[in-house]
């Protein structure tokens, strides 16, 4: 057989790679290789010349320290990579980044590096894939979608306190489909655990309604097998803790220093004598390599070739031939329809924008087939509860409300590996919380996924709460974060706009901000001109003399403002709705400046700080927000002692207008 080889070819590579580079965590390579050669080798299900196949396995690299492990296991898979590609690790614009990257490496199905997240992302896959399997399915016993999701994590995931959330709902939703394997190595960065994580990981693991299997010794590949085959039949999660020797073979074995340090020439010297391997870097051995591909292909060939089978009787059945009802799950970059939705904006009508996005929501459940989503436990106040699609549970995965508990930091997470999986989630929570889901939010604009968050009271207007529960600098940091696209609507029409573009935008995050209050709908708004972000809301009527600039509930104050002028005989104001600034900035220069002429005084009204609005106007004093946390009072109390009552503005306008 060729075990021998093939794992101690991994571990060279790994070694090899880490070493060329100067840079990497050699002491994961050494010690995890047997959990990942066994993992491929017998129960990945996979095609190498097909890496996006949809029912493949999915592997999460929780521990992205461990890329070069991973990128070794892949070359010896055949997924693609050249020995070239080894040597540019963590090299600018290679295939072999130091943490894994999705869309950059062939084999990666996921961005991993940040702790926590990737055994996340994986809850969000396996709860994908149970999704899919009932909405794809063709008769009881069969279905387009059925795989396993497997994760590797190490102990700095589990201290992550987002890995226990994630992991709590995963027992409670009995998903069963994923296994989890625990390099248990007891060593971290700075030293051993014995002084940070001294608990019983499978005992907790155990609590939260999880298998949990232990295998002893990490080079007993037959046991780390036999665990992933009774995993495999749990009727919950597995988690599956593989003892390990962190830098195993290497002079600095069993100790921190291993973690993330290349290792010196004598200890490669003397590792590579140990697992028979030539001295030379990046050699390997041709006719392993081949039987090890060999032995992968003659496992997994019939499965393909069966699920193709199953593909064309789901089109046959289902779609009458027709493969678009296959669409959303072959194509991560599928351009979502635009719907002609039966809705009616009645002008001069009041209503709370989270009111009319569960409206919206309601239609757009019930024509996306791919459309989930929930909130963490705030449904009932950010009405983002789709009431005819029913909830999913662990006795019913066909519904499209997810009931992530109180658990921000993991719904943003699992959202991202919901949308992995090819489904269009959303999750909704207070706007003054998102720093709570500000780590999943990254990871969504990095690894370009159309997640949709949802955000309800969104300014000081939600006063008896007080400060805690008041937003000053969100708004402003969501807009910080690179590829997030920041929609802030002013009424329903405007909301109407925000999901169009969200639909539409299949390559990056966005979040929607709503408000809280009711609101009038506008005779001016448009769904249409919202697409552009930013458009004339209210036109001047006499020779333009300064333009008011504002987001959401802030439009309406700009406007009164705008219209009292006028009244005044001072028609020279134009109000300009900003529903996304990001978007906005994107346009032809040509069209910004015919929106906001760059010689005219400007003014931006926000219920938040400045930091964002460089662009728009030359200095911060000529911003009218919010610059300190707010109070507990009524609604108008509370506007009145943050100097953003409407009278408040409009002194600060006139201010403003006189001659410095």
């Amino acid at each position: 057989m060729f075990d021998n080889e093939i794992l101690s070819s991994i571990r060279g590579l790994g070694i090899d790679m880490i070493h060329h580079a100067k840079s990497g965590h050699p002491g994961i390579v050494l010690g995890a290789a047997p959990i990942l050669y066994t993992l491929y080798k017998n129960h990945m299900n996979i095609n190498t010349s097909d890496s996006y196949w949809v029912n493949r396995d999915r592997f999460v690299m929780s521990a992205g320290h461990g890329s070069a492990l991973l990128y070794a296991t892949l070359f010896m898979v055949g997924y693609g990579l050249t020995i070239d590609d080894l040597k540019n690790f963590r090299h600018i614009h290679s295939k072999t980044p130091g943490h894994p990257e999705i869309g950059v490496t062939p084999g990666v199905d996921c961005s991993t590096g940040p702790l926590g997240q990737g055994i996340a992302n994986a809850v969000g896959m396996a709860l994908g894939e149970k999704i899919l399997q009932e909405r794809y399915r063709i008769r009881p016993n069969k279905s387009l979608v059925d795989y396993h999701v497997y994760a590797l994590v190490g102990e700095g995931d589990l201290m992550e306190g987002v890995s226990y959330e994630a992991a709590s709902l995963a027992g409670t939703l009995k998903l069963n489909n994923l296994i989890v394997l625990f390099d248990s190595n007891g060593v971290t960065l700075d030293g051993t655990i014995d002084k940070t994580f001294t608990e019983n990981v499978r005992a907790r693991f155990s609590a939260m309604g999880w298998n949990t299997i232990l295998v002893k010794d990490s080079e007993r590949l037959a046991d780390i097998d036999r665990a992933l085959e009774n995993a495999k039949k749990s009727s919950m999660p597995t988690l599956i803790e593989v003892k390990t020797m962190i830098g195993r073979g290497s002079l600095l074995e069993g100790t921190s220093a291993i973690h993330g340090k290349d290792l010196t020439e004598e200890d490669i010297a003397q590792l590579k004598g140990k697992l028979h391997l030539p001295m030379e870097p990046f050699s390997i051995d041709q006719e392993a390599i081949s039987k090890f591909r060999t032995h992968i292909a003659n496992r997994v060939n019939q499965k393909y070739l069966d699920w193709n089978a199953t593909y064309q009787e789901y089109v046959n059945s289902v779609g009458n031939g027709d493969k678009t009802v296959a669409n959303y799950l072959f194509d991560n970059r599928f351009d979502y329809p635009v719907f002609d939705l039966p809705l009616e904006f009645k002008v001069g009508s009041k209503q709370s924008l989270r009111d009319a996005n569960q409206a919206l929501i309601e239609l757009l459940g019930s024509r996306l087939q791919t459309f989930v989503g929930g909130s963490a436990d705030v449904g009932s106040s950010t009405k983002t509860y789709v009431s005819s699609l029913g909830d999913i549970s662990s006795s019913n995965y066909l519904g499209g409300n997810i009931w992530f508990g109180i658990r921000e930091h993991a719904m943003g997470a699992i959202l991202n590996g919901l949308s992995l999986v090819h489904l269009k989630p959303y999750g909704s929570m207070f706007l003054s919380f998102s720093d709570y889901v500000k780590p999943a939010m990254r990871m969504s604009s990095l690894m370009r996924l159309p997640v949709t968050y949802i955000y309800t009271h969104d300014s000081i207007s939600i006063g008896p709460d007080g400060p805690t529960h008041q937003p000053i600098e969100q708004l402003s940091s969501l807009r910080s974060i690179p590829g997030m696209r920041v929609w802030r609507p002013c009424d329903a029409k405007e909301l109407w706009g925000c999901w169009q573009a969200i639909l539409n935008t299949n390559n990056q995050p966005s979040s929607l901000v709503l408000a809280r209050n009711e609101m009038e709908i506008l005779e001016e708004t448009s769904k249409e001109k919202t697409l552009q972000g930013g458009y004339i809301l209210h036109k001047e009527t006499s020779p333009l003399k300064m333009i008011l600039i504002a987001t959401g509930s802030e439009v309406h104050v700009a406007r009164n403002i705008a219209l009292e002028f006028l009244r005044h005989q001072e028609g020279g104001i134009r109000v300009v709705s900003m529903p996304s600034l990001d978007t906005f900035l994107k346009q032809p220069k040509e069209y910004q400046e015919e929106i906001i002429p760059p010689s005219i005084f400007r003014i931006v009204i926000e219920a938040g700080i400045s930091a964002g609005w460089e662009e728009i106007i030359p200095s911060s004093k000529y911003f009218i927000g919010l610059n300190s946390f707010g109070f507990s009072g009524t609604k108008d109390e509370v506007l009145e002692e943050m100097n953003f009552s409407y009278e408040k503005i409009k002194e600060r306008i006139f201010e403003l207008l006189r001659p410095q």
